[in-house]
């Protein structure tokens, strides 16, 4: 479908780069601190959240999320050399989202689930809670994908559109994220009841704080179609990139 619109349909998505806050000298500083956090995620997840937890299947987790880790560092800083990353946008674009995933979305969620496996000893209702969560977090994914294609379809990334003026924007964003709202509130509701009714987890602080571990590895989710859509804008057009001066290039193909 995305292979049917021109390049005047993604031109709301330039904003981003026109303004300078995606450029790759940017997103060079974003991988620094990627290749900080990734390792102090690691050590929050397996030697805090992890310890004396009923989680089950940790060991296969850790094993495969180290070797995505030890990879995501080792491109966030080949990336983070300007010489490497002029040259190579997209990979560049392509690391960011996965090492922002990666901290933001995935670690936070494995804490959650590590840290509530301290107090419930049922793998059963452990696993329960990671099938639940992991379905919400699907299903916002795809309704939030799905409202992008429409958008796009539409014509509200174009220049000038409902979508480009303020005024009309917010109207909109109200309609347009309502699906997903529901869906979310639906999914943390379910959560928040689980956690403190059917696990019994007396630490009001501590559930909340799980809660929101879980909101914040859905919001990821919610921003991950974006993301996609905007690296995908890198492959197929050059106006996407930047010339080695660092300067975005012109409207174009």
């Amino acid at each position: 479908m995305l292979n049917k619109l021109q390049i005047e349909d993604f031109a709301v998505l330039r904003g981003s780069l026109e303004s300078g806050r995606q450029s790759p000298k940017v997103l060079s500083r974003v991988l620094i601190l990627c290749g900080i956090f990734h390792p102090l995620m690691m050590f929050l997840i397996y030697v805090v959240a992890a310890d004396a937890s009923a989680f089950p299947f940790q060991r296969e987790i850790f094993y495969v999320h180290i070797i995505i880790t030890i990879v995501l560092v080792i491109f966030s800083i080949i990336f983070s050399i300007k010489s490497i990353y002029m040259k190579f946008q997209k990979f560049q674009y392509l690391t960011v989202i996965l090492g922002v995933q990666n901290i933001g979305g995935i670690s936070f969620y494995l804490v959650a689930l590590f840290f509530i496996g301290k107090d419930v000893s049922s793998v059963n209702s452990l696993l329960n809670l990671a099938y639940v969560t992991l379905f919400f977090g699907l299903l916002i994914f795809v309704v939030t994908c799905i409202r992008f294609l429409i958008l796009l379809k539409n014509g509200e990334y174009r220049k000038g559109s409902k979508r480009d003026k303020l005024r009309s924007k917010t109207e909109i964003e109200i309609r347009s994220y309502l699906p997903i709202i529901i869906i979310g509130s639906i999914g943390l509701m379910f959560i928040l009841q689980y956690l403190i009714r059917i696990l019994d987890l007396a630490d009001i602080e501590t559930t909340i704080m799980m809660v929101l571990f879980f909101l914040l590895f859905f919001v990821m989710l919610f921003v991950l179609p974006e993301q996609l859509v905007m690296l995908y804008c890198k492959y197929r057009f050059e106006s996407f990139n930047f010339n080695k001066n660092g300067e975005l290039k012109p409207m174009g193909r």
